[in-house]
C-alpha cells in the first residue's frame, strides 16, 4: 500500500461509508431531540459566575449526550473520554470536529455528580416519557413487572464489618482510614439467586437448586406490554424484595389494568393493593407446600408466562450490549447510572419502533 498525504475530504468520506453500513448513534441523533431535556438540566447543573474568566463550560446537553453514550456502552470515565476522541461516530453523534475539546474524566463525573446531588434522573426519564407519548407511543395493553440484579465490584470484608454495615454502623477502624471508607460501598448488598433444579430423565428432582451469589444492586421496572417501554422504575440494593417494590413501579396511566409478575410478587398485601387501585392481577400463583401444583394452575402460570418473558428482552439488551454495571459507590450514584441505563434503553427501543412502524 502506498501513502498517502490526508485529503480535504477523506473524514467526510469515511463518515458516509459509516452512515452506509449503519450508524445507530445517527440515527438516534436523528430522532431524539435531545433539546427537550435542556430545562432539568440546567436546573439541575447550574452554571458559575464567569465573570473572573476562565474556560467556558461545555453545553448541558453536550455533556448529557456523553452520559448516555457512557450507559449505551458500558464507558468508564477515563474509557469515555479515550474514545470520544478515537471514534469519528462518537464524535458526529456529539457534534465535535477533530480540532474540538473533549472533555476530560473529571468533568465528566463532576457533571454526573451533579445530576446525582440534584436527583434529576427522574425528571429526564420523565421528560422523554412524555415525548415518547406524545409521538404515539402510549402506555397500552397492561403492564410487566420484574427486577434483576445489577452488579457491582464485590467488596472483600470480613464477618464482622459485614455485619456492622448490615445494622447500619461504619466498621470499626474505617473512620481512621477516610480513603478506605470512600472506596467501601456500604450501600450494596449480597443475595443468592437461585434457579429451581431441572427434573430429571426418570421424574425425580435434583436434591439441591442452583444458587448464584450476587452483589451489587436491583434495577425494578415496569414496562408497557403493548410497546415493551420501560414506563416506572426504581433501584435499591440487590438483597431487597422484588414484591415490596410492585407499588412503586405501577405505572397508572397505561390504558389496560392487567399486571403481569412472577411469584416473587404474589402476596396478600400486593393482591389487595391491586385491587384497590383497580389493577387487575396477573400475577403467577406459587405451588402449594408439600403439594404437587393443581393442573389448572400450571396452565393458567403457562399463559401468563408467554407475555410476561417480553421484560427479559429489556434485561437482555442492558446485560449484553450494554453491559450494564456499576462501578460507583453508593445507592445514590447506583440509582443515576441504573436510570441513565433505562432512559438509554428507551431511547433505543424509540429507534427500533419508529423504524419497524416507518416500514409497516
Amino acid at each position: 500500500m502506498t501513502k498517502e498525504a490526508p485529503g480535504f475530504f477523506d473524514v467526510d468520506e469515511r463518515l458516509a461509508e459509516l452512515s452506509a453500513k449503519g450508524d445507530d448513534l445517527e440515527r438516534l441523533n436523528a430522532l431524539v431531540d435531545f433539546e427537550l431535556f435542556r430545562p432539568s438540566l440546567e436546573s439541575a447543573v447550574p452554571r458559575g459566575d464567569r465573570s473572573k474568566g476562565g474556560r467556558p463550560p461545555f453545553d448541558h446537553v453536550f455533556m448529557f449526550k456523553i452520559l448516555i453514550l457512557q450507559a449505551m456502552h458500558a464507558l468508564s470515565d477515563e474509557r469515555c473520554e479515550y474514545l470520544i476522541k478515537d471514534r469519528l461516530s462518537f464524535m458526529r453523534f456529539l457534534g465535535l470536529g477533530l480540532a474540538d475539546a473533549v472533555p476530560d474524566a473529571n468533568t465528566i463525573w463532576s457533571f454526573r455528580e451533579a445530576l446525582k446531588k440534584a436527583d434529576a434522573v427522574d425528571a429526564l426519564f420523565a421528560r422523554f416519557d412524555t415525548a415518547l407519548r406524545e409521538a404515539g407511543f402510549l402506555a397500552m395493553s397492561g403492564q410487566i413487572v420484574d427486577a434483576t440484579i445489577v452488579a457491582a465490584p464485590r467488596q472483600r470484608n470480613t464477618l464482622e464489618e459485614k455485619k456492622a454495615i448490615r445494622d447500619g454502623r461504619i466498621p470499626n477502624g474505617w473512620t481512621d482510614k477516610p480513603k478506605k471508607l470512600a472506596q467501601k460501598d456500604r450501600d450494596a448488598r449480597w443475595t443468592v439467586k437461585y434457579s429451581k433444579a431441572k427434573p430429571r430423565e426418570d421424574g425425580s428432582l435434583p436434591p439441591v437448586d442452583l444458587a448464584i451469589a450476587a452483589f451489587g444492586y436491583k434495577n425494578h421496572v415496569s414496562i408497557d406490554r403493548g410497546f415493551g417501554l420501560i414506563r416506572k422504575w426504581t433501584a435499591t440494593h440487590a438483597a431487597a424484595h422484588d414484591g415490596a417494590r410492585l407499588e412503586d413501579v405501577l405505572d397508572r396511566t397505561n390504558t389496560a389494568s392487567d399486571v403481569w409478575a412472577d411469584t416473587a410478587y404474589r402476596s396478600a398485601k400486593n393482591e389487595a393493593m391491586l385491587t384497590r387501585r383497580g389493577f387487575v392481577s396477573r400475577i403467577h400463583r406459587k405451588k402449594p407446600q408439600g403439594r404437587p401444583m393443581p393442573e389448572r394452575v400450571r396452565i393458567a402460570n403457562a399463559q401468563k408466562s408467554k407475555v410476561r418473558s417480553a421484560v427479559e428482552h429489556v434485561f437482555a439488551l442492558q446485560k449484553g450490549p450494554m453491559a450494564l454495571f456499576v462501578r460507583t459507590i453508593g445507592i445514590g450514584r447506583a440509582r443515576v447510572k441504573i436510570g441513565l441505563a433505562n432512559l438509554a434503553y428507551n431511547m433505543r427501543r424509540f429507534v427500533f419502533l419508529k423504524g419497524k412502524y416507518a416500514t409497516a
